[in-house]
């Protein structure tokens, strides 16, 4: 398997500092600052991304262990919401996901939906976050 990289630079003190993050080679770049991670400041900030991941991860996963099981998704489209509360800590973790996937009941995709919040990558990765939630519905 490969490693994959992703830098951050930090400039100044926490509360008049600036950074930027940079996700893989050059493939995204945010710029990120104390009010876009606490407050509603311009930016990005890292739970912004570690949702993107997570969502991403998720989606894929659940994509693979439908088709291995014989439910081929025509698309998945998963949001991820990610609470940081005081402390800072990540709470709590929500993935809204939106499937379509013919020829398969609600029960069995449920199933397919747990255990992909269960085994995917960056779930197992998150194990610490309180609470990981997924609504998925199918369209």
């Amino acid at each position: 398997m490969s490693i994959r990289h992703s830098t951050a630079v930090w400039n100044g003190n926490l509360v008049d500092g600036s950074g930027t993050m940079t996700v893989g080679k050059d493939w995204f770049t945010g710029a990120f600052t104390r009010a876009s991670r606490f407050a509603d400041g311009e930016g990005t900030n890292p739970e912004e991304l570690l949702g993107a991941a997570h969502a991403g991860c998720f989606s894929m996963y659940l994509a693979a262990i439908l088709t291995k099981s014989g439910f081929t998704p025509t698309s998945i489209h998963t949001q991820a919401e990610v609470s940081i509360v005081d402390g800072p800590t990540i709470d709590r973790i929500t993935l809204r996901t939106e499937a379509t996937v013919p020829n398969i009941d609600d029960a069995t995709f449920q199933a397919h939906v747990a255990r992909a919040k269960k085994e995917c990558p960056v779930s197992k990765a998150l194990a610490a976050v309180p609470e990981v939630n997924a609504i998925a519905t199918l369209t």
